[in-house]
């Protein structure tokens, strides 16, 4: 289940290539995931494992985190 929920995350973010020459990306409706490398390679692995973290941090801290594509890893979404 969060290998599907990380899969659903990344397919929603959205890259963009600054006037510095470096990316930018983030997951639209994750708040506060964000990565910014210079390739777009880099900065695709760097979102996954600010991902992977938040993900992490939000279930020890028992918030809620946003439903994808289904799934709800929260603690009272857990059966």
């Amino acid at each position: 289940m969060l290998t599907e929920y990380i899969d659903a995350a990344m397919r929603r973010a959205v890259y963009e290539k600054l006037d510095d020459g470096y990316y930018y990306g983030e997951i639209p409706g994750v708040w506060g995931v964000y990565a910014h490398e210079k390739t777009l390679v880099d900065t695709q692995r760097e979102l996954k494992s600010v991902l992977e973290d938040w993900i992490l941090i939000g279930l020890r801290k028992g918030e809620q985190l946003p439903i994808l594509d289904g799934i709800d890893l929260s603690i009272h979404g857990v059966a």
